[in-house]
């Protein structure tokens, strides 16, 4: 139950992150903010796959590791390393959470979570993003999150520059932050970026026993 908790933080996406609040921003980093989210939106436009593997560290320093696979627009799913029988899968149109423990799966739309930033290639970053600073010229973090709807929390990407990745950027990870305070953090590695990724890697069996009619 403990760990079913973690992956549903993981899978709602939510919460609102503090640590940007009142942040002031003069007319120079307001361009550089432009530029940031320009480039973020470029790489977004310019990834159609991404493979990678992750590390999934919630707020008390558990860590979970696994595989990710992303295809958009829409379709991610996290298969988590062996001893752990749960997924999370997105088949373009819901996120769906598969417990195959307690054989119960609960969905939510994609597109309703923030996690649609990163999925959904054509939104606008600029109606919903904002840049963080970081301190470094290579390193980018970009908030996002929806503000019809603060319920469903907020995501914070990291990219790296990389002259070798989709618009010299590589996602690094990201930060979730749900709406109790829950921090679950996703640390990216061995990304490879535009590889072929057959749409079936996005089918689940479902756990659920069978109904008589």
């Amino acid at each position: 139950m403990i760990l079913q908790t973690k992956l549903t933080r993981l899978a709602a996406f939510t919460l609102v992150p503090a640590l940007a609040a009142g942040i002031a921003i003069g007319a120079p980093a307001i361009a550089q903010s432009a530029n940031a989210l320009s480039s973020v939106q470029s790489h977004l436009k310019a990834t159609s796959s991404m493979t990678a593997d992750f590390v999934q560290t919630d707020r008390n320093g558990q860590r979970l590791s696994g595989k990710l696979t992303l295809k958009r627009p829409g379709k991610i799913r996290f298969q988590y390393q062996k001893d752990v029988p749960l997924l999370i899968v997105g088949d373009g149109s819901r996120l769906t959470m598969i417990d195959y423990q307690v054989k119960q799966v609960q969905s939510w739309p994609v597109k309703n979570s923030p996690l649609g930033a990163l999925l959904d290639p054509d939104r606008d970053l600029t109606k919903y993003a904002k840049v963080i600073p970081t301190g470094s010229n290579d390193v980018l973090s970009v908030e996002v999150k929806d503000p019809k709807r603060p319920e469903y929390g907020t995501i914070t990407m990291v990219f790296i520059r990389d002259g070798g990745a989709p618009a010299g950027l590589r996602l690094r990870g990201w930060v979730a932050l749900d709406s109790q305070n829950n921090r679950t953090r996703i640390d990216l590695s061995n990304q490879k970026f535009n590889v072929a990724v057959a749409d079936s890697a996005f089918k689940w069996t479902d756990p659920r026993p069978r109904q008589r009619k």
